[in-house]
């Protein structure tokens, strides 16, 4: 694997071998090109085929089924891009840059429209494929339907994340860094909770530590959440206070570590000093809950299977009723990405999903709280990619 020792990265040959298979899949599709847009919470579709994250402003890219890829930066980062780009084509393009509109006068800018009449002029564009279903701007979107009148224009996004889901050993490599340094963050900052802290002096010690270790940020759409007492805790996600944090009452641990575009999770209750008997006997049930679950992640079982192992396991101990949703989401380049494992229609694992196990448990007298580990499903199991919870929880909570 490319990069310095202890350290992975994805090589140059990925990235192409990457737009290679995506093209293969606008072919079988018949989409002669594909626009794609990612943002600072979603900036996933553009890194995967160029390694751009975009520096306080969004990103974009063209990818022609007969020619080479554009990659459109905003004017702030350009030299960024230039630095960081698998891929040689790159305009700067002020649509995709600060949301001010800053005006920075830098030569060689160029419109969504221009570039989309110069690919007008270069390919015979039939079909159009869109990228970023929740994100794409208004404005953009209205150039394609200018430049391109009747030319159908769909989604292109499930095209995606059918290559996404199964993630080569690069990949794996660099989501297991992620998962380690958010597991020796988390037993670096849990050590350092005491009466008396608040929730953002916790938000601090697992952000330091996780920097300190090579992450190069919190996830994306995960940013460090320490909710706590029987009110802040019952928030499914939030902002961190000033709240001091206190003896026997829930603490909720959730943070994740990123690394080289790659997220790892973890979720972990905490109780300073004596643990009330209706908290010890919930953590436990809901760690045991995540182990039943990751005994089934498998090739081939359906999200169904995976959900009826879990919920009838909370029946049969009383907790059905405060668990608001099934367990198992898939994890990568996102904090949370499709395909998520849903209850209500049959999804099914394969070999080198990555998933994380999320056990959240909302509404309880005392308070709400999640146990959360990320697994990479292999041919004859799953193998565990966060270490912190699997050593503290039975330690702490026996």
């Amino acid at each position: 694997m490319a990069g310095n020792s202890g350290f992975p990265t994805i090589p140059d040959q990925e990235f192409k071998e990457r737009l290679s298979r995506f093209k293969e899949k606008m072919a079988a599709n018949g989409l002669d090109l594909v626009a794609l847009f990612s943002n600072l919470l979603d900036p996933s579709s553009v890194m995967y085929f160029t390694n751009v994250s975009p520096v306080n402003e969004s990103a974009a890219m063209l990818i022609p089924l007969e020619g080479e890829p554009v990659l459109m930066s905003g004017q702030a980062c350009h030299e960024w891009s230039r630095h960081k780009s698998k891929i040689k084509d790159i305009r700067i393009m002020p649509e995709v840059g600060e949301v001010a509109v800053v005006e920075y006068g830098i030569a060689g800018q160029i419109s969504s429209e221009d570039l989309f009449r110069e690919m007008k002029s270069k390919y015979n564009i039939r079909k159009i494929g869109i990228v970023g279903d929740l994100i794409f701007p208004y404005g953009m979107y209205k150039n394609l339907e200018k430049v391109f009148p009747g030319v159908d224009k769909v989604s292109a996004e499930m095209m995606l994340y059918e290559l996404r889901a199964k993630k080569s050993e690069n990949e794996i490599a660099c989501i297991k860094k992620a998962c380690n340094i958010i597991s020796k963050a988390f037993e670096f900052a849990e050590k350092r909770i005491k009466p008396g802290v608040t929730e953002l002096d916790i938000q601090a010690d697992i952000e330091s530590q996780l920097l300190r270790l090579g992450a190069e940020g919190v996830c994306n759409s995960w940013t460090p959440m320490i909710p706590s007492g029987p009110v802040n805790s019952h928030l499914c996600v939030n902002r961190n206070t000033l709240r001091k944090v206190k003896k026997s009452e829930i603490i909720d641990l959730q943070a994740g570590a990123l690394y080289e575009g790659y997220n790892g999770v973890i979720c972990t209750p905490v109780v300073l000093g004596k643990i009330p008997d209706e908290i010890r006997n919930a953590v436990l049930t809901a760690h045991e809950a995540l182990k039943i679950v990751s005994a089934q992640l498998k090739p081939g079982v359906s999200s169904r299977q995976l959900f009826r192992a879990y919920i009838d396991f909370l029946k049969s101990k009383g907790y059905e009723k405060y668990s608001p949703y099934g367990s198992v989401h898939s994890l990568g380049m996102l904090e949370c990405e499709t395909p998520f494992f849903s209850a209500n229609k049959d999804v099914y694992l394969g070999e080198n999903n990555v998933v994380a196990i999320d056990v959240y448990f909302k509404g309880l007298p005392w308070g709400s709280f999640r146990i959360e580990d990320v697994f990479v499903v292999r041919k004859d199991g799953a193998e565990l990619l966060t270490s912190f919870n699997k050593k503290y929880i039975p330690k702490r909570f026996k």
